[in-house]
């Protein structure tokens, strides 16, 4: 009988990885099967008994494997959106407010990290031992970014409580990650500074502590935050206040800026709709001091000064007057209210910074003791001709809680003449 050839045969040979009668597994499938069987080990070694890709003798004790574990917080959200929306005001809730912020973020990573009680408990110490500076730092820079001083402005932009929430979240994200870290290198154990992590959702303490705390409780806040901004917005329609005023206006500032945005729609990385907006706007800013917040005159006829203590300067009131020099709204209509009104906020907001971060505060207070010399010294000078004026000026800002009061007085110059 003659023998088959396969290789005499090229046309009419089945294809690879079929099998004969009678036959097993061709090579090229036992080697797929092969390969798919030490990728699915590989896998698995990994996951339940291997060290994270690329370290090799990673010891046990710097080995964190993360666990699934749900968020949870002891922050009252009710309340928190006064607190913030009033920070000198409720300086000690806003310190514990604070406080239970970042202690809701060490304990989530704790949890996620899967620590013993004892390592959470010590989690919790050390966290302790930095809050007294920590809170300090994100008082300062809270106050350093939010306007205080255009409440209503804010309030009829329906943006008063969301941008306050918007700053938390800048001023969080800024420390969140200094203070989860030091606490992590100081209780764990580390290998040349690291530690190595395995489980599902791998990440950093510090990425846990920003994506699965400190975002969900922004979103919540910011939330409710909108809620309550559209129902204070509509409720100032309805409202009349009448107030008596003691204000000294020493500066004003004018200005004019202008600002331009462009949207386009793509389809298949075509513009099919564009739309151009441009808009100006003129700011008056007025600086000054609330002289009913604090005004004293005391008389020394020991060492023969007049004092006059008022408090520290302020913006006094900030008005925008805006015009829409350009708009082309494409047909897709790209552009809507809550644009507008991010525009102008976004002006507003550039006028304010501007003026703050210029010489105006010390202008203000230079103005306002030549006005008081002014005004003052004939008076002074009908009690006794060697008689002289000091002005000071106090800083009415309250200390934070637990925190020695500084020296609240500056002066500007003494004088005896009235120049």
């Amino acid at each position: 009988m003659a023998k088959y050839n396969r290789n005499q045969y090229p046309d009419h040979s089945h294809t690879s990885g079929s099998s004969q009668p009678g036959g097993g597994f061709s090579i090229v499938r036992l080697i797929i099967f092969v390969v798919a069987v030490g990728i699915l080990g590989l896998i698995a070694y990994r996951y339940y008994g291997g060290t994270p890709e690329g370290y090799t003798d990673v010891p046990e004790e710097v080995l964190v494997k993360y666990v699934p574990s749900d968020f949870k917080t002891d922050v009252d959200l009710e309340n928190a959106l006064p607190i913030l929306s009033n920070p000198y005001r409720y300086s000690r809730e806003f310190d514990q407010l604070i406080h239970d912020f970042n202690l809701s973020l060490v304990a989530h990573v704790a949890n996620r990290m899967n620590l013993t009680d004892s390592l959470k408990i010590k989690m919790r110490e050390e966290y302790e031992k930095h809050h007294p500076y920590i809170r300090r730092m994100m008082f300062n820079d809270f106050i350093a970014l939010q306007d205080t001083t255009s409440t209503i402005y804010r309030t009829w932009y329906q943006n008063d409580l969301t941008n306050a929430v918007d700053i938390l979240n800048e001023v969080a994200s800024k420390y969140t990650c200094f203070f989860i870290n030091q606490i992590i290198s100081t209780l764990l154990p580390t290998q040349e500074g690291k530690i190595y992590v395995k489980g599902q959702d791998v990440n950093t303490p510090c990425g846990v502590a920003l994506t699965e705390g400190l975002q969900p409780m922004i979103a919540r806040l910011k939330e409710r935050a909108s809620v309550e901004d559209f129902n204070r917005a509509k409720g100032i329609l309805q409202e009349r206040v009448e107030r008596t005023i003691a204000e000294l206006g020493t500066m004003e500032i004018r200005d004019r800026k202008g600002i331009g945005t462009s949207k386009q729609t793509k389809v298949l990385g075509f513009d099919v709709s564009s739309t151009e907006m441009e808009m100006s706007a003129i700011s008056i800013l007025k600086v000054g001091f609330k002289l009913d917040k604090y005004f004293d005159i005391s008389v020394s006829s020991n060492s023969g000064v007049v004092t006059i203590t008022m408090p520290e300067p302020e913006i006094l009131s900030h008005e925008v007057y805006p015009k829409l020099d350009k708009l082309d709204v494409g047909w897709m209509r790209e552009i809507n209210q809550g644009d507008f009104n991010k525009n102008m906020d976004l002006l507003r907001r550039e006028f304010r910074r501007e003026a703050l971060e210029s010489d105006v505060m010390d202008k203000a207070k230079i103005r306002a003791t030549e006005l008081m010399e002014t005004m003052m010294m004939p008076v002074i000078k009908g009690l006794n001709s060697r008689y002289q004026l000091k002005v000071r000026f106090k800083n009415l800002s309250p200390p934070l809680p637990d925190e020695p009061e500084a020296e609240p007085f500056t002066d500007i110059k003494n004088s005896s003449t009235g120049r």
